[in-house]
């Protein structure tokens, strides 16, 4: 297994495949139908224009097994220190510690492009990803009750987050 810097070009249908598997049999997004070809056309748009980046994790063969990444937190000038991240494996790969390879790579990575507060928001009823991210030092920040509604139930979104000691001289504006 190799990390690599994910393209457009050669990974968004591997992306997609992993993304509309998590959304048709899991609460892991909190989307109702598997995403276009198009979506990840702007998916990727979006992280091309901020900088965001898209970790990846293949096997010898150079099959994408899982990828990790990073967006905006919240829309308002003042948060551009925090950002929102997410961590995806695909089915067959899960529980063999990728999720935690791919979680320390985009922590790293946003340790070197100054980033001060990762936040994950997770299905509270997720326990391997919330383990695995009080494993890596993430703290509970709170609770969103009944925030989503799929599979015919309501579901609480729990959000987690590690302050990062970077960046070293923050500033206004």
């Amino acid at each position: 297994m190799r990390l690599i810097s994910c393209t457009e070009e050669a990974h968004a249908g591997a992306i997609l495949a992993i993304l509309n598997e998590a959304i048709v049999n899991s609460t892991a997004l909190y989307d109702y139908k598997p995403r276009t070809p198009e979506n990840m056309v702007a998916w990727f748009a979006t992280k091309r224009a901020n900088g965001f980046p898209v970790i990846g994790a293949e096997d010898e063969s150079g099959k994408l097994l899982g990828f990790a990444s990073y967006g905006a937190f919240r829309a308002f000038p003042a948060y551009k220190y925090t950002v929102e991240h997410s961590v995806y494996v695909e089915a067959g790969h899960r529980g063999a510690g990728l999720g935690r390879t791919l979680m320390e790579a985009i922590i790293a990575e946003a340790a070197a492009r100054d980033v001060h507060v990762m936040v994950g928001a997770i299905d509270a009823a997720n326990a391997g990803s919330i383990g695995l991210h009080e494993r890596l030092g993430f703290e509970h920040a709170g609770t969103v009750r009944q925030a989503g509604f799929k599979f015919g139930r309501w579901l609480d979104v729990a959000f987690y987050q590690r302050i990062l000691s970077t960046p070293l001289n923050p500033v206004d504006g």
